[in-house]
């Protein structure tokens, strides 16, 4: 897979340690730094405008997608490439994955993992065969991803599925990982056998 585009999902907050503020900026360096374009939710403000912010500062294109109804809370970002204003939450996730050829939490709150959950469970259904994965910084995600091998362990995700989610703590390497990940054959996400 050959990647053009990169969406972004992070929180409208900065967090409480400054290593997710070098995180966001890091991997807006790196994916500029690539020639890839970065998709993400359109804001100035917390990680989200650290990570456009840093990505145009490296020469790179950068497309925010923002709900009217947030451009003022999350304070929609002036200086970005483009800034796409749609009418709700489920228009800019579907707008974001459209032009998006990879999928990249970093740390967030219940809006990041409701969006990083939403594009892993299609990709699971089979409506994308596009690579997703969490930039651990600092231990953000790491009770969550043994959650995860914990769901699975007890049946309810199978261990293909789970493995759709690449994680690495360095930009640069989750990059290689997601631009290396080949889908799966069509994915099989239910039991055949009848309760």
């Amino acid at each position: 897979m050959s990647l053009r585009s990169v969406c972004v999902f992070c929180g409208a907050s900065t967090g409480s340690n400054p290593a997710y503020r070098e995180a966001a900026i890091a991997l807006g360096q790196s994916i500029a730094q690539r020639g890839l374009t970065l998709v993400y939710g359109g804001g100035a403000v917390g990680l989200m405008g650290i990570v456009a912010d840093a990505a145009l500062a490296a020469g790179g294109e950068v497309v925010g997608i923002i709900p009217e109804s947030l451009k003022n809370a999350e304070i929609g970002h002036p200086g970005l490439t483009r800034l796409e204003v749609v009418d709700g939450m489920h228009a800019r996730k579907a707008r974001m994955a459209e032009l998006s050829d990879a999928f990249i939490a970093l740390p967030g709150g219940l809006g990041t993992l409701e969006e990083l959950f939403e594009v892993w469970t299609w990709g699971q259904l089979g409506y994308h065969g596009k690579p997703l994965g969490l930039l651990e910084v600092n231990g953000f995600y790491e009770k969550l991803t043994g959650f995860l091998d914990h769901v699975v362990e007890e049946g309810f995700v199978r261990s293909q599925h789970r493995a759709m989610l690449q994680v690495s703590p360095e930009p640069s390497a989750l990059l290689d990982a997601l631009d290396a990940w080949q889908p799966l054959a069509p994915p099989k996400w239910a039991d055949e056998t009848p309760r």
